[in-house]
């Protein structure tokens, strides 16, 4: 018998995450799934395994805490997935010296050491196979310098700028690597860091499932690196790389006038 590709997602509880795993598990793939909320993680595992024949493998972490980036890194490495999800991230609300340092401290640990160490780990297998994939699931907001979001724009702009260099070193090894950057989806993402879904119109608002699909289409094409789902966010991307950057700051700044 054929044994099944094992794919890895984190932050795999909810969202985008969430419907990675579901995506995924209905291509066949075992999972190992990752998050920091194992209730949720159990319940997620006793859908899909039984629903499409796979193996699920539910495990709790922070990784945003250096001892669960260790254990998943650990547990990656044991493993030799054939695809790698880096999902796992939040976001917060407010400028930086009126939030919590502690909260932005965990935001550039889960955003770029977690991702770096989990393709470490999984990259030795990767290259083995000559096969598989990365997935960083980045943002719209990497092309971004938005007030009240200074360190998500920040750790996001990171995880798309170090895709594409890793895309490039990883050219002609049949790893493929990609930079997923959605703009607004919905998820408990807003929720969670306190932002109004009303601050965009309805139009601009993209279901997990589009976004899902669009990044395992590309994926499956062999490209581009930086997939950005929606013509309404190719279209605003493509903008922001066309005009100065002073612009874009000036224009954030009337948008969001920090205090």
């Amino acid at each position: 018998m054929t044994e099944r590709a094992l794919a890895v997602v984190t932050g795999a509880s909810a969202g985008i995450g969430r419907e990675f795993a579901e995506q995924l598990a209905a291509r066949g793939y075992d999972l190992l799934v990752v998050a920091r909320d194992g209730g949720r993680l159990e319940e997620l595992a006793g859908v899909l395994a039984p629903r499409h024949g796979i193996r699920v493998e539910p495990l709790a972490a922070d990784l945003s805490r250096e001892d669960g980036i260790a254990r998943v890194a650990d547990r990656i490495a044991g493993l030799e997935p054939a695809l790698l999800v880096n999902n796992a991230g939040f976001g917060t609300t407010g400028t930086l010296a009126r939030t919590d340092p502690a909260r932005q401290t965990d935001m550039v640990l889960l955003h770029t050491l977690a991702p770096l160490r989990l393709t470490l780990a999984a990259l030795p297998g990767l290259l083995r196979r000559n096969a598989g994939g990365i997935i960083n699931v980045s943002s719209v907001a990497s092309f971004l310098a938005s007030p009240g979001s200074v360190t998500y724009c920040a750790t996001k702009a990171y995880l798309t700028v170090w895709s594409e260099g890793l895309a490039i070193e990883l050219k002609d090894t049949g790893v493929r690597v990609q930079a997923l950057c959605p703009g607004f989806t919905y998820s408990e993402f807003h929720q969670r860091m306190g932002a109004r879904r009303g601050r965009a119109p309805a139009f601009m608002w993209l279901s997990a499932r589009q976004v899902v699909t669009a990044s395992l289409a590309a994926l499956d094409r062999g490209g581009p690196t930086v997939c950005i789902p929606g013509w309404q966010y190719r279209a605003i991307v493509g903008t922001l790389r066309l005009l100065p950057r002073g612009l874009v700051g000036r224009l954030a700044y009337a948008r969001e006038r920090p205090v």
